[in-house]
């Protein structure tokens, strides 16, 4: 008797969002089946690996991630083309300049040094602000007038500022990170909210992420269950992509800091975990945990 393997029918699709114009044009989302699940169904898109560049000198990195970037640092576009040589297929700008408990820098001078990454790099950016959910309004909102129809993805946005920000990128052509705090009610309330304005097509969830040991449980969870409410279930307010932002998270560990080696691999087993949950997009640090994914993605290894 023949055997046939069982293959599940998907109701639901993942909108697909598109980052950056012309050439540099990347799509991430986009799939009707699970993570990996080829035998059921077409992953059109394959999940994207960011490396990350700060607006400043990062202070507290330690010398094992530190080292590969040692030259650029102090120039952000110098800092982003080093990272796509070393085979990011985008880059994750982070304006840490303008944190308020930091250097305070102002919005429009942290606008100025997005136009220029933009302008000088052939990928697309993904912009991060300081995390401070009220000066991001105005740094967020000034980055989208000053980069208008640059079609970047703008985060994160939270239930505290989601209003101003959306509305700002809605009008000047940008994309946007929904982010809540690990929480799949929270997760669907703010989704729910920024639909009434803004197409799905232009968002991106950010659940938010443990590294390997610091909480990977509650991420993957979160991550597995809104793949599966979009995808098997059909829920509209939850057909995003999804993007593991586990970078800072890794690398602020004990073990990844004294280690090199345990380092990568504890960033590396930590992306690969939360790819396995349903990300499209991972932020990471280290050169050499960006490589090994892409060989995971390529099935190369």
């Amino acid at each position: 008797m023949e055997y046939k393997t069982p293959l599940e029918t998907y109701t639901g699709r993942v909108s697909g969002v598109v980052i950056s114009k012309g050439e540099k044009a990347a799509k991430v989302g986009g799939e009707s089946v699970l993570p990996f699940h080829f035998f059921e169904g077409k992953i059109e898109n394959r999940p994207l690996l960011a490396l990350e560049v700060y607006d400043i000198e990062p202070q507290g990195w330690s010398e094992s991630v530190l080292q590969p970037y040692k030259d650029v640092v102090a120039d952000p576009i110098a800092w982003a083309n080093k990272c796509l040589s070393y085979g990011a297929d985008l880059i994750c700008l982070r304006l840490m300049s303008t944190d308020p408990a930091g250097a305070n820098a102002p919005a429009d001078k942290a606008a100025a040094t997005v136009k220029r990454v933009v302008s000088a790099i052939k990928a697309p950016v993904i912009v991060y602000g300081s995390g401070d959910e009220t000066k991001d309004i105005e740094v967020l909102v000034k980055v989208a007038e000053v980069c208008d129809g640059e079609q970047l993805l703008l985060g994160p946005l939270v239930k505290e500022n989601y209003e101003p920000i959306s509305k700002a990128a809605s009008a000047h052509g940008h994309s946007v990170i929904a982010q809540t705090p690990i929480d799949i009610n929270l997760e669907k309330e703010l989704n729910v909210k920024l639909l009434k304005s803004f197409p799905p097509d232009k968002i991106v969830i950010d659940p938010l992420s443990s590294a390997l040991g610091y909480g990977m449980e509650y991420s993957f969870t979160i991550m597995e269950r809104t793949k599966h409410i979009g995808v098997m279930f059909g829920d509209s307010t939850m057909q995003m992509p999804i993007i593991a932002d586990l970078a800072a998270e890794s690398w602020k560990t004990k073990q990844a800091r004294e280690n090199k080696k345990q380092g990568i691999l504890w960033e590396s087993v930590a992306a690969l975990s939360l790819l396995l949950a349903g990300a499209n997009i991972l932020v990471l640090r280290h050169p050499e945990s960006c490589k090994l994914m892409k060989e995971v993605i390529e099935g190369k290894i």
